[in-house]
């Protein structure tokens, strides 16, 4: 099967070129993460036939380019959603919707009217115009407009980089309910490490118009060998399901391939619900053997990996493998010296915080 997104281009332009070889899931959610500037926007473009490049793509086995033979933007079965809404300021909510839903022939649809609406939390927001909503409220519509065109590829370019903050929790639980939803692949671009950990199956790490590494989310978070090593919010997301609830400590026991961490309880988690994991390297610490008498609940046996000494000598990121489960630790080097890490050497984490990703 050709369940995959392929693109081979290159474009030039007055700060960088663009060239990148890309190989994608035909399903999920892929970030394509970076600084501003280092040509996310313009690898959508490309894609979506809004800017020439030379090369090749073809997303699930269907060419939409080979070098100079370019299939027009309006015969790619995409959907690309802007950081505005731009929505149709006459037409209601429902009017901007079936503006979408009725330019597909109606044995061509994917995805239906009502299926959208529940999507995406519009159901009392139908009769009103776009002047009468909020910001997210507006986004949410483009999102479901977007979708109505029954795509077989959603570009999403920063969707939420022109809302609040408040404006951006309120919308993310329902991408989220998108990514558990949707049967297409979406190519979403942000520089927002909250949206990033919440969202991606799949991360592409950009910078100066090309592609420094692309793999599985937690693949690429945990290499250190790349920028994101460096940042001071380096860490993991892990993917886990709620096995055990301790009403009695408010507290829950989070199950994933390679052991299980205590965290918080909050409402809406219920056992057998699968969840993300954040980990940050600084709130992970090392030790030889197991020390029951304190007060870090979370101890996990463990091999470490690698090492590497960060920009200032006097940290190390030390990379560790819980079974498959790859995480972080960041280190004094003194303490890694003092310990004697190596390669291959058995420890126990000491996992001080762990966060439900929300």
């Amino acid at each position: 099967m050709n369940d995959h997104i392929r693109a081979t281009l290159t474009s030039h332009h007055d700060r960088f070129t663009l060239a990148v070889d890309l190989t994608l899931p035909g399903r999920g959610v892929t970030v394509i993460y970076g600084p501003s500037g280092c040509g996310k926007t313009t690898l959508l473009r490309c894609l979506a036939g809004l800017q020439p490049a030379h090369g090749h793509v073809s997303v699930n086995g269907d060419c939409w380019q080979q070098n100079h033979h370019r299939r027009p933007v309006h015969q790619r079965p995409l959907a690309y959603v802007f950081q505005e809404a731009s929505l149709f300021p006459h037409l209601t909510v429902r009017g901007n919707l079936n503006y979408g839903y009725r330019r597909v022939p109606r044995g061509q649809r994917r995805i239906g009217f009502d299926q959208a609406v529940v999507w995406l939390g519009l159901s009392n927001l139908l009769e009103r115009r776009p002047h009468q909503l909020s910001g997210g409220q507006r986004q949410r519509v483009a999102i479901a407009r977007a979708l109505l065109t029954s795509p077989r590829l959603l570009l999403m370019d920063e969707p939420l980089s022109g809302l609040d903050r408040q404006s951006k929790l309120d919308i993310l639980p329902y991408l989220e309910r998108l990514h558990a939803e949707l049967a297409i692949p979406v190519l979403y671009v942000t520089h927002s490490p909250d949206e990033m950990a919440r969202l991606a199956d799949h991360l592409v790490l950009m910078d100066h118009g090309r592609v420094l590494a692309q793999g599985p989310l937690n693949e690429i978070l945990s290499r250190l060998d790349l920028p994101l090593a460096e940042e001071e919010d380096a860490g993991v997301i892990i993917p886990a399901v709620i096995r055990e609830s301790d009403p009695r400590w408010h507290l829950c026991r989070a199950e994933f391939a390679g052991g299980s961490l205590w965290v918080r309880d909050q409402p809406g988690t219920d056992i057998g619900q699968p969840i993300r994991l954040r980990i940050l390297a600084r709130d992970v610490s090392i030790a030889l053997a197991a020390h029951p008498d304190q007060s870090i609940q979370n101890l996990l046996p463990a091999t470490v990996r690698q090492l590497a000494t960060e920009a200032h000598p006097a940290m190390t990121l030390v990379r560790l493998a819980l079974g498959p489960t790859p995480i972080l630790a960041r280190l004094t080097s003194r303490s890694v010296h003092r310990l004697e890490l190596s390669p291959e050497q058995p420890v126990w984490l000491q996992v001080k915080s762990v966060a439900i990703v929300e």
